[in-house]
């Protein structure tokens, strides 16, 4: 019986704050360029005081990653913890207008929910101090099986390793996948994220995992070399298919027997990076789901990347739908 889900992401539920700032700034207020820094509530209200204007947008790997595919026309869910309050209610109702199906438990009596406030510089640079707040509070509870097992493909968050308790529902839902005939996909989040669970990294890709995600940077990180082409070596194989951003260079797909190599989309003018490797994530997914050639996956993948570095913001401004049908990638 088909499935009423292509693709289902879980990660961390998160409001985006954006700024545009200044090296100077980064260093004035002691922010890590380019990375994701996590900041206390005390540190995350500080900071929310000290960017200025800023545009609030719902945010969080996964749940960016599944604005992009719900663009390009797939149908999704997305599983992620929100608290009762104000910017709960935002990012629950962004979701679903984006036509995402999101029906978790909002968190009662807790951490307020999570925000992450994101410097842009003028390089397209983003450094974000992320409040993990209600998000990590994700647990067992909230893997609605019935969903997991109603879907094509799950998408994990590697930023949501960072509590034990969310590990464990990333078991229970890799669990059910298996046992449901669900594909399994994983992205690396981020080299530093890499670096505080590589071992658990490790085992989840040899173990559980049928599409791996990761930069240039995670996958150097997780092998501990310099060496793109050892890397790629030692990635071979460990599941089927593993897709690998490089930035300008595009990206290459590793297979057990096959490495396909990816162009980049052209960009006139790069505004924010902030989003690239969930967009690309999100084209690659929908082509995917829908069995079409890995090379044409990548393809989307780089359509859906080069559509959010053009504008500040993690999510599409333009139909990656109308984009794919005019580049002849989606009927």
């Amino acid at each position: 019986m088909p499935k009423t889900y292509e693709l289902t992401g879980l990660g961390n539920a998160i409001v985006d704050v954006i700024a545009n700032g200044t090296d100077d700034f980064l260093a004035k207020h002691g922010i890590i360029k380019g990375a994701m820094n996590l900041v206390d509530a005390e540190r995350s209200k500080y900071l929310y005081d000290a960017i200025g204007t800023a545009r609030q947008v719902s945010g969080g790997s996964a749940a960016n990653t599944m604005a992009g595919f719900a663009s390009l026309g797939g149908k999704g869910a997305y599983l992620g913890k929100v608290a009762d309050d104000q910017l709960g209610e935002f990012f629950a109702h962004d979701m679903r207008a984006g036509g995402i199906h999101f029906d978790c438990t909002p968190l009662k009596n807790g951490p307020a929910t999570a925000r992450c406030m994101i410097i842009v510089t003028p390089d397209a640079q983003r450094s974000m101090n992320t409040y993990l707040g209600a998000c990590v509070e994700f647990s067992e509870e909230d893997v609605d099986e019935s969903l997991i097992a109603d879907s094509k493909i799950i998408y994990l968050e590697g930023y949501l390793f960072d509590k034990p308790t969310a590990k464990m529902a990333y078991l229970k839902a890799t669990k059910k996948a298996r046992a449901a005939g669900t594909k399994v996909s994983l992205t690396l989040s981020d080299s530093f994220c890499v670096e505080r669970h590589r071992a658990d990294f490790q085992k989840l890709i040899a173990d559980e995992t049928d599409i791996l995600f990761a930069n240039e940077a995670e996958i150097l990180a997780m092998y501990q070399t310099t060496s793109f082409e050892d890397a790629v070596k030692a990635v071979r194989g460990k599941c089927d298919v593993v897709a690998i951003t490089r930035s300008e260079k595009g990206s290459v797909i590793v297979t057990a027997t096959e490495t396909i190599e990816v162009p980049v989309q052209p960009v006139a003018h790069v505004a924010d990076t902030t989003g690239a490797g969930d967009q690309y994530a999100a084209g690659f997914l929908f082509g995917y789901a829908r069995n079409m050639p890995l090379a044409t996956c990548g393809a989307l993948g780089s359509l859906a990347a080069a559509e959010v570095i053009s504008h500040v913001g993690p999510r599409p401004e333009t139909s990656l739908a109308q984009l794919a049908q005019q580049q002849k990638l989606a009927a």
